[in-house]
């Protein structure tokens, strides 16, 4: 070690101050400090010459040598006063400035608190595995089964719900259990309407001019029959019909024109009505071909219950160049 006032004169052993501790120190010729120094604690130095500085400013001290002195009274510093603690235990404390004794637990000191028993450590069913599988197992053994019993009781519920369906659907049978008879008084679903009026126009009333001809093809009356020569005024037919109640219907009527269109006025129980029945070339067939002419319209009427007289007539100003073939009526 180089130190000032040997520049490095100084043998290696000398410069570990702790050399003659390890037994190659003391083989090499190490000795122990001299007394009066110490590491950290510079002293006299023997034979040390006024004004030449000391060779080492790290004295080793021997363990156990060091003594601790009191600080001097008028130096000591006895801390904010303390307050009252009780009875002290355990062994007395050592004043300011001594070394402390070995800390040791409390239960150590006589009189000291004895020390605390912790539970003893469980034991699982597991034999220590951790958490309790056994309570889980069956915990998720119970939710599996809840969803299977879910299960089979949703199919037990469509199950039924389809025989009670198939059985509904069966003729003959009978939910509650009683066999079924027949009812034999008639309920008003049983009785079907009465079908209303339809006739050929060669089997009605006819006045004027109007005639039955069966020369031209496609007539649906019996025996292909149907009303001609309507083309003149004062033409007509006549239809008594009679309807189960009052109320709104349509009078349908086929007729045949030859590639043109035509209409005549309809009365209801002697009262004309305001608008005539249109026949109009709705087969378009070509002029003067009439067995491609035939076709169907209808008109709105009101009727009352009974007997109704319908007629159809040409009357001035209307268009009357048609064949006649069969009328019927339709409840609105």
């Amino acid at each position: 070690m180089t130190t000032p006032g040997n520049d490095g004169a100084n043998t290696p052993e000398d410069d570990d101050p702790f050399g003659y501790l390890y037994e190659d120190g003391q083989a090499a010729g190490a000795t122990p400090p001299r007394t009066g120094g110490g590491y950290g604690y510079p002293g006299p130095t023997v034979g040390q010459q006024p004004g030449v500085p000391r060779t080492s400013y790290n004295q080793v001290r021997t363990v156990g040598e060091r003594k601790y002195n009191p600080i001097p009274h008028q130096q000591q510093y006895q801390g904010p006063p303390q307050q009252y603690q009780g009875p002290q235990q355990g062994p007395a404390q050592q004043p300011y400035g001594q070394p402390a004794a070995q800390y040791a637990a409390p239960e150590n000191y006589p009189g000291g608190v004895p020390p605390r028993q912790g539970p003893p450590p469980q034991q699982n069913g597991g034999g220590g595995r951790g958490p309790n599988t056994k309570g889980l197992l069956i915990g998720a053994v119970a939710v599996v089964a809840a969803v299977v019993i879910g299960i089979a009781v949703a199919l037990a519920s469509n199950n039924d719900g389809k025989d009670k369906k198939d059985d509904a659907a069966k003729p003959g049978s009978s939910t509650s259990g009683q066999p079924s008879t027949p009812s034999t008084s008639p309920s008003p679903s049983d009785s079907a309407p009465a079908p209303l009026p339809k006739g050929d126009a060669a089997t009605l009333t006819l006045g004027g001019s109007a005639q039955v001809g069966t020369n031209v093809p496609g007539a649906k009356g019996t025996g292909g029959a149907f009303v001609g020569n309507f083309n003149t005024v004062g033409a007509s037919v006549t239809w008594k019909a009679n309807v189960p109640k009052a109320g709104s219907y349509k009078l349908y009527l086929r007729f045949g024109v030859p590639g043109t269109d035509a209409n005549a006025t309809i009365t209801l129980n002697g009262k004309p009505e305001s608008r005539p029945m249109n026949m109009k070339n709705f087969a378009h067939a070509a002029a003067g071909d009439w067995a491609k002419g035939w076709a169907t319209t209808y008109a709105n009427v009101e009727l009352t219950k009974g007997v109704n007289e319908i007629k159809l007539s040409c009357e001035q100003g209307n268009q009357c160049n048609a064949n006649l073939d069969q009328l019927w009526l339709v409840a609105s």
